[in-house]
């Protein structure tokens, strides 16, 4: 049975999957939305014995219903091969009664490579299918990881441009390199004077903006996205939430049925919103904890039932975290309205005009689902030491966010079983990392990465050794008020 998308903000809107990854964003303004969500039609004693392949076929399947068998295997073919350093693509380690699922073992060594090495894949088989002329560019604004993992799936692929912006000064320096190291000859990074919200917001204008758009498509150019907002970009982040318990119950770890807590270091919503939909698959996940750094504006949202972004912009050592406007929380608020699509189009009214929003008692009980903490800097760093000292594990920053919610929340509610998604490679918050360790004497944030291998034991990635001696391709800087400007002039229209 097809499975058509709607929008959070127009119940007129119904695409198909494929016109949907397409366009990234709905005409609306909106975020394309499954009219269901599908329960798994295979049992998790079937799937304990799949691979992360098999397992991605499965879940995929249900979502992208247009796509054929053949497309969608070839797709997931192409995307989890020998770029990813783990047999597994995305392994699990215990500690304790803590699972953490490392989601960091693609060519970025961060987990937006478990949807960005297929995102390019489904897009060209989606611009194929719907008889797509125009070149598409793929518009990105990231927090440090999206945009490389974007432009190593984007770089050379034909019938596409990929423009990147990310906060200068907002990044870690493995992850300004990974991005201005970039090759490719449809691929421009762009380093805008601002926040992650002032890329991300950019961005969205420009989606919006019908005046450009027209602009662009006389000139045989479309947009898409390669940001959460894309719907491509979500699916395929349920499957490791899907597999990782199948797992757990293939290993002995859980009991058929037994439930497991999930805890997510979480920034623009995407990744725990994922395993919310796992969930309503059928998974048996427990609470979905969402973890944040300084910049709480969700942690505020589920206590109090109010997303103000009204506040101070905290720049700290996770920063892929440091964002105040989490786009797909307005998938979860279409879900909690009651798929009201109305209500939703209200709220984000609100919120682009003051900065805030209040959802309705009646929603607030339909977050049951979800707990929050947050780590400051401090903690962020002793979840670091501690883990370390306990058990010889180094965890990077975002993952020790995770980590230290977690203690709490299993503190707070007698809880015994997480799993923990743990988000990047240590290597890639070198500085942070090595600074909680006590071992952060030296200014060089390149030179401490040897000191990593040695303390950690895990060999440098290939990722990282390839930045090293790379040349720097791109030193385009803007402000933020000017991202429409340079889009055009790096398109030359």
């Amino acid at each position: 049975m097809n499975l058509h998308y709607t929008s959070t903000r127009s119940s007129d809107v119904k695409v198909t999957a494929s016109q949907a990854i397409l366009a990234g964003l709905a005409p609306d303004g909106g975020l394309f939305v499954p009219e269901r969500i599908p329960s798994l039609d295979i049992s998790l004693e079937r799937l304990k014995e799949m691979s992360y392949q098999d397992t991605a076929y499965v879940v995929m399947r249900q979502f992208l219903s247009d796509f054929t068998e053949e497309e969608l295997k070839d797709c997931i073919e192409k995307a989890y091969d020998c770029k990813f350093d783990s047999e597994e693509i995305a392994p699990l380690v215990r500690l304790g009664d803590t699972y953490y699922l490392e989601l960091f073992h693609g060519a970025t060594i961060a987990f937006k490579d478990m949807a960005l090495s297929i995102l390019p894949h489904l897009l060209t088989v989606s611009a194929k299918k719907n008889h797509v002329e125009k070149e598409i560019v793929i518009l990105t604004a990231t927090s440090g990881d999206t945009g490389k993992a974007a432009m190593a799936g984007f770089a050379d692929v034909k019938g596409t441009r990929i423009i990147v912006f990310y906060p200068k000064n907002g990044v870690s320096k493995v992850q300004e390199l990974q991005m201005v190291t970039q090759k490719g000859s449809n691929v421009d990074v762009v380093a805008i004077h601002g926040n992650f919200d002032d890329a991300q917001s950019g961005v969205k204008a420009m989606f919006e903006d019908k005046k450009l758009n027209g602009e662009l498509a006389s000139e045989g150019y479309q947009f898409s996205s390669a940001n959460s907002i894309n719907i491509g970009r979500l699916v395929p982040q349920i499957v490791y939430y899907v597999y990782a318990y199948a797992k757990l119950l293939k290993y002995g770890e859980i009991e058929a049925g037994e439930k497991i807590h999930v805890v997510v270091p979480t920034g623009n919503f995407g990744n725990i919103l994922a395993a919310y939909y796992a969930k309503q698959m059928g998974v048996p996940i427990g609470k979905l904890v969402c973890a944040s750094n300084r910049n709480k504006v969700l942690y505020d949202f589920f206590e109090t039932g109010i997303y103000d972004k009204n506040r101070e912009f905290v720049l700290t050592s996770s920063p892929s975290m440091d964002i105040l406007i989490s786009s797909n929380l307005e998938r979860l608020i279409y879900i909690i309205a009651g798929e009201d699509a109305e209500k939703t189009k209200e709220l984000m009214k609100e919120l682009k005009a003051g900065g805030k929003y209040e959802i309705t008692p009646d929603m607030r009980e339909k977050l049951a689902d979800f707990a929050a903490g947050y780590a400051d800097e401090k903690q962020t760093a002793g979840s670091i030491r501690k883990n370390y000292e306990e058990t010889g594990y180094v965890m990077d920053t975002h993952t020790a966010v995770a980590s230290h919610v977690c203690d709490g929340f299993k503190e707070a509610n007698g809880a015994s079983k997480c799993m923990i998604a743990s988000t990047a490679s240590p290597y890639k918050f070198v500085q942070s990392v090595m600074g909680a360790l006590g071992k952060g004497e030296s200014d060089d944030e390149l030179k401490l990465l040897t000191g990593l291998e040695s303390i950690s034991g895990v060999p440098m990635p290939q990722a990282v050794k390839d930045i090293l001696n790379a040349k720097v391709l791109h030193r385009t800087e803007c402000d933020a008020d000017k991202m429409e400007e340079t889009v055009k002039a790096i398109l030359k229209i």
